[in-house]
């Protein structure tokens, strides 16, 4: 999909300059298809046939909302919380325990056991975190300062965190995910105390959802996790993470709009071999109403595109 507009883009507080760079890392390959789906609303489509997607063109977007005004979706997620006795945050802890670890562990890993789409989302995931510890590194060194990694996945942002020299706490609903970032770190992070500078601090793993984080962190970072929240709830978990952080929040949500909507809903035709968690997206100005309900402000934002990976990423203030 092109956009007309750049890529990355500063909003500027009274008396600070900003910069945010928009080139990409050369080592991560730009995907050239034209077709996209927001981040992680694909979650039980990633081994679909992208075959299938293809035929789905501009001109086909009103016969496609009319078959979608037709389908029943919101019933097959009715069942699947009733199977895990629950709403949405049941069944996001089911999904990332069980069938959902195995496949995001894949995406996020480094095997090379993924189709396209898989493999797409994990270039998009990538950029996500790349971008993410720029804006963090744009303050200066990230020696000592202490960070929340609020639905830290595998560890993919919490172990480069680390790296830096940052003091991470690092969170997830999901006990597998937990496991597996606790793994890496230690294979990662023992292996880099050979190299010349201090030893990196281990992350502070912990199973624990949005909802029961506690504690004052210089910055809470909260990648892809806004997704499953709609958006009354996600207005109260802004302010929660917000309550947290002295300096930064930094988000990434997938962006709502009519079209990225109408894919989301594509998918949600096609679930897959196994279930997958409810997806919401969100629109800029709703993050930005609810983060100046509670004294915060935007200070950068961008968006992070691949084919099949859509994210708003930005980075919030105190006013």
């Amino acid at each position: 999909m092109a956009f007309s507009a750049p890529l990355w883009s500063s909003t500027l507080l009274p008396n600070k300059t900003t910069t945010f760079p928009s080139r990409l890392s050369p080592s991560i390959p730009k995907p050239s298809s034209t077709f996209a789906f927001p981040p992680l609303s694909i979650a039980a489509t990633a081994d679909f046939d992208t075959t299938t997607i293809a035929v789905i063109g501009g001109g086909s977007v009103a016969a496609l909302a009319a078959v979608l005004s037709l389908t029943d979706p919101e019933r097959r997620r009715k069942l699947q919380a009733e199977e895990v006795g629950g709403g949405d945050k049941e069944v996001v802890r089911e999904y990332f325990n069980s069938t959902g670890f195995q496949r995001w562990k894949k995406i996020y890993g480094e095997t090379e056991d993924v189709n396209r789409v898989q493999l797409d989302i994990r270039i998009g995931h990538a950029k996500t975190v790349e971008k993410t510890i720029e804006m963090l590194k744009d303050g200066g060194s990230l020696r000592g300062v202490t960070v929340c990694d609020a639905g830290c996945g595998t560890g993919s942002l919490s172990i480069p965190l680390a790296k830096e020299g940052a003091i991470v706490s690092a969170t997830d609903i999901s006990a597998a995910m937990v496991a597996e970032a606790e793994k890496q770190a230690k294979e990662q992070l023992v292996a880099s105390e050979d190299g010349p500078s201090p030893a990196p601090v281990m992350p502070k793993f912990v199973v624990k959802d949005l909802e029961s984080l506690d504690g004052k962190y210089d910055t809470v970072v909260c990648l892809d996790v806004l997704i499953h929240y709609p958006q009354n709830k996600a207005d109260g978990m802004i302010a929660h993470l917000a309550s947290l952080a002295t300096n930064r929040l930094i988000l990434s949500f997938a962006p709502k709009t009519f079209y990225y909507d109408l894919l989301k809903r594509v998918g949600e035709l096609f679930p897959g071999p196994s279930k997958a968690t409810r997806a919401y997206l969100h629109s800029e100005a709703d993050v930005e109403r609810a983060l100046r309900k509670v004294g915060w402000t935007i200070r950068k934002k961008g968006l992070i595109s691949t084919q099949f990976y859509f994210a708003n990423l930005i980075e919030a203030v105190p006013l």
